[in-house]
């Protein structure tokens, strides 16, 4: 096999589908910081876990790993960082449009402006029908990173991907 490149690692890893958002691969959520390939050919993940404590983060690694090692590569770390933390910032609008594709209202704020966090007259559009007729149902959805909403327009649930 040849020696791998970045490029051919990132190919790879295109194919990890974040667990709890299947619609979105984990560098499409922004958790695949960097690759470095060291001297010895060494392949190091640089990993930024979404959440604290998501349950879904050992899994994930896992998934990294075992698609990398599919791929015939063997020698692979994953490196946790931590800072900069994650932030709901790295979604660009590709990602956004998967989300909301797939049922879920992507965050409505940057963490830029943390006072739109508390403000109870945030407006969550329905990803299904666009209607700004919608109310909070429970602070927490279906993971603990999102809420769970009601459209009143469509009647419809659905999460909405709290700003982080």
């Amino acid at each position: 096999m040849s020696l791998p490149t970045k490029k051919k690692i990132f190919e790879v890893l295109e194919s990890v589908r974040d667990p709890e958002i299947p619609a979105l691969t984990v560098r499409e959520m922004g958790m695949l910081r960097d690759i470095e390939i060291d001297e010895d050919g060494k392949i190091i993940i640089h990993f930024t876990p979404s959440y604290s404590g998501c349950p879904a983060t050992d899994l994930i690694k896992v998934d990294i790993m075992a698609a990398l090692q599919e791929a015939g590569y063997k020698n692979i770390e994953i490196r946790d960082v931590l800072s900069p933390p994650w932030t709901t910032d790295v979604f660009t609008p590709e990602t956004r449009a998967k989300l909301k594709a797939s049922g879920i209202t992507p965050p409505v704020e940057t963490t830029s402006d943390k006072r739109l966090l508390l403000s109870p007259g945030k407006t969550v559009p329905c990803p299904y029908c666009d209607s700004n007729k919608t109310e909070l149902l429970s602070s927490f959805g279906t993971t603990a990173c999102k809420s769970l909403y009601r459209c009143l327009e469509c009647l419809q649930p659905f999460d909405y991907f709290k700003c982080h």
